[in-house]
């Protein structure tokens, strides 16, 4: 057997060794790549980062893992440094109201005030000790539904103003009685008199067949026969009553 035997290939064989050649010359060249790479990891100060690390010397930023930067001259950055650089930078400043805050109180008016009960609104009466949002708003309320107070006293009429209550908020208040809306008893309909918390249904149509009968009222005197008012009706319904 001649020795140029051993070297010779058939075209397969050829084929073969000239692909695994290819994948030699790939491998080489991807580590010569890869080494070139590690060596960029080095700054030009000399020091060596971790690629996983996020470090910031100027934000006082820290590592994300458990690596610690560490200086050509062996020098590395201690928590303590890593501390002080953390608390050189402020906190962000927070616009929402911590939850324990207390908010703070609704201002009121001085001993001595008066305030006009029929022209208050309710900010207000809000000022008055011992009334709050929600009696300021059934205060206006009901003012708007009578047309107006006449005496102080119409308060304890307001839902849930207790006796307790209304003898502590009333010195605060006085009241102008020209200011009430008066309700024209021979122009308006029966519903609309039934509106006032002073007349029933019942009532209003009784008004409204003395006005057709008698063309119009001229005052109380002509509701008097009605055994549908008594005089407790007349005293506390006049003022809200116009006959002209």
């Amino acid at each position: 057997m001649n020795w140029r035997d051993f070297f010779y290939f058939s075209k397969g064989e050829r084929q073969a060794l000239i692909l695994l050649l290819v994948l030699v010359a790939a491998a080489w060249l991807t580590v010569m790549f890869t080494d070139s790479g590690r060596q960029g990891l080095y700054s030009e100060a000399g020091t060596v980062y971790n690629p996983v690390c996020i470090y910031l010397p100027d934000s006082g930023a820290t590592a994300t893992d458990s690596n610690t930067p560490t200086a050509t001259d062996g020098s590395t950055v201690t928590a303590e440094v890593r501390k002080e650089r953390r608390e050189a930078v402020p906190p962000p400043v927070s616009s929402k109201r911590p939850f324990y805050q207390p908010f703070p109180k609704a201002e009121k008016f001085p001993a001595g005030t008066v305030v006009e009960l029929n022209t208050a609104d309710t900010v207000t009466l809000k000022k008055v000790p011992g009334i709050g949002s929600a009696f300021s708003r059934r205060i206006v309320k009901y003012r708007e539904l009578m047309g107006g107070f006449y005496s102080i006293t119409q308060l304890a009429e307001v839902y849930g103003m207790d006796e307790e209550r209304y003898e502590a908020v009333k010195g605060w208040f006085c009241v102008n009685p020209l200011l009430i809306r008066k309700l024209a008893v021979n122009a308006l309909p029966a519903d609309s008199l039934a509106r006032h918390p002073y007349i029933n249904y019942r009532q209003a149509r009784v008004i409204k067949q003395y006005v057709k009968q008698k063309g119009r009222l001229n005052g109380w005197e002509d509701l008097f026969l009605s055994e549908e008012f008594s005089e407790a009706d007349r005293t506390r319904m006049a003022p809200y009553l116009s006959f002209e």
